[in-house]
């Protein structure tokens, strides 16, 4: 049984970030690992308790509460082997995942610390390994059955494995020229170092699983080709289609920029080791507009280029500090300030302002930004901005980064060639079991329910194998998700 008064006797605490100084001068991850002792005492706090709600805060429906006690005791081999019957990926969620399960943890009610769960979890595969235990699994006979997955990351790769690990051939098609998707060339280094992206392709070819790389599947590889080749095909391409601001008067000048145009070429410099990116911070005034992770990313990416200085721009107010349970009770996600490693090392973020101009110099080229307070409100579910009088003000800015969010799956060939469409919110729609309107043709992640949470990726990569296994005729079911939001989006 868990320690009844581990979470009386121990307080929350994270390992300490590596110095600022130190980790400005590289592109290393923020966080050290942490020490044995330290993981232990935090796992301790869980309670272990009879209604465990960081499960239903988890898409993946992890069995946090099982994998903690284990922890606790020192059963770091079955922690991993617990964790791994839910997520295929954990050093990935550990790293990225913004932790509803720690919202929904029961130490936070009355704003109290939850515990540290995505810490414990990046330390259990942490130690796995360093212990070798990261393996292929081994695979049964093969089906017969092929399976095409468009889109390397998180959704397409978790199906690939499952789907292999079924006895299917599966075929991993990417348009970029490394597997990964946006963990790849999207995601900084200080962040996600790729050796944890690498180990698992390993482990993933050994279990029989096929990448193409270079392959724009609908351009280079028609979808009636495809098709033809494979019994089913599973779209898993993202929603990679940035939001602009096309009406927002100077927005053609030189220096403004989408922030993935900055994030990609940025990621694919580290992983040359050599070069320059062809957006680049070093010495430049930077503006970056939007409050997300994306803008975290961009503000971090920022000061290891060099930037002169920083500004990080939201349209809300600042949010509060502890959870509001007036607007957000527990064990909902909360609106909160949320201070990531980045802010931690330079920059100013000012809230409450929207961007009026783009000052052109007299070149074509930025050199400023017209910025003004605003008030936001709804009306039937519109947002409406008000500037406030006599607030306008400039910022310099010799580049502007656009972090404001994604609008759905890309058009491209593929979607055509298959007939299909992107609804409302620019994602394709699938039935109760993934399948979209083309018959074969299935669909899991961002390119299904938009841009959201890596778990959801997963989570919905381990679904959609569920259901292509079936649609197969495979013999037994495959591991999926179990949490009752995972019914797919248009089946609800």
């Amino acid at each position: 049984m868990p320690d009844p008064t581990g979470f009386l006797r121990f307080d929350r605490r994270l390992p300490q970030r590596r110095p600022v100084p130190v980790r400005i001068s590289d592109w290393r991850e923020v966080y050290p690992p942490a020490t044995d002792e330290l993981i232990r005492e935090q796992a301790t706090r869980c309670m272990d308790c009879g209604i465990p709600f960081c499960h239903d805060g988890c898409p993946l429906g992890n069995r946090i509460p099982d994998w903690n006690d284990l922890v606790r005791t020192g059963g770091w081999a079955a922690a991993i082997e617990s964790l791994h019957a839910t997520n295929n990926f954990p050093e990935f969620t550990g790293r990225l995942c913004p932790a509803p399960c720690e919202a929904a943890c029961v130490l936070g009610i009355g704003g109290g610390a939850p515990v540290t769960i995505k810490q414990v979890e990046v330390e259990i595969i942490n130690r796995a390994v360093d212990a070798g235990l990261i393996t292929p699994q081994e695979v049964p006979a093969p089906s017969g059955r092929r399976v095409a997955v468009v889109g390397s990351g998180p959704a397409g790769l978790a199906a690939a494995q499952q789907l292999a690990r079924a006895g299917h051939a599966v075929t991993v098609f990417e348009r970029d020229d490394a597997i990964g998707g946006l963990l790849r060339y999207g995601i900084p280094d200080f962040k996600l170092e790729k050796q944890h992206i690498d180990l698992r392709l390993a482990q993933l070819a050994a279990e029989g699983v096929q990448f193409q790389t270079g392959v724009n599947v609908g351009v280079d590889v028609t979808a009636a080709q495809l098709r033809a080749d494979h019994d089913a095909v599973l779209l898993a391409c993202g929603a990679l289609a940035g939001r602009d601001t096309p009406a927002t008067p100077g927005r053609a000048l030189r220096g403004v920029h989408l922030a993935m145009e900055h994030l990609v070429e940025s990621n694919r410099v580290v992983a040359a080791g050599a070069g320059q990116p062809a957006v680049d911070a070093a010495g430049k005034h930077v503006v970056i507009i939007g409050g997300g992770d994306t803008a975290a990313d961009c503000l971090g990416v920022a000061h290891r280029q060099g930037a002169a200085g920083v500004y990080q721009l939201d349209l809300y107010p600042q949010p509060p500090s502890a959870r509001d349970e007036a607007r957000d009770p527990w064990p909902t996600w909360p609106w909160l300030l949320r201070e990531y490693p980045a802010h931690e090392e330079g920059g100013e973020r000012v809230f409450a302002v929207a961007v009026q101009e783009f000052v052109d110099d007299g070149t074509g080229a930025v050199k400023a930004v017209r910025i003004a307070e605003v008030t936001v409100t709804k009306v039937d579910g519109e947002r409406i901005l008000t500037v406030v009088p006599g607030s306008e003000r400039e910022l310099p800015a010799d580049l502007v980064l656009l972090a404001i969010g994604f609008e759905g799956t890309e058009e491209q060939p593929l979607l055509e060639q298959l007939r299909l469409v992107r609804n409302r919110r620019g994602a394709v729609d699938s039935d109760g079991q993934w399948q979209t309107a083309t018959k074969g043709v299935f669909v899991a992640g961002d390119m299904h329910r938009g841009a959201s949470l890596i778990v959801w990726a997963i989570a919905e990569g381990r679904a959609a194998a569920a259901a292509i296994h079936s649609y197969l005729g495979g013999v037994g079911d495959l591991p999926a998700p179990v949490t009752p939001a995972m019914q797919p989006l248009a089946a609800r």
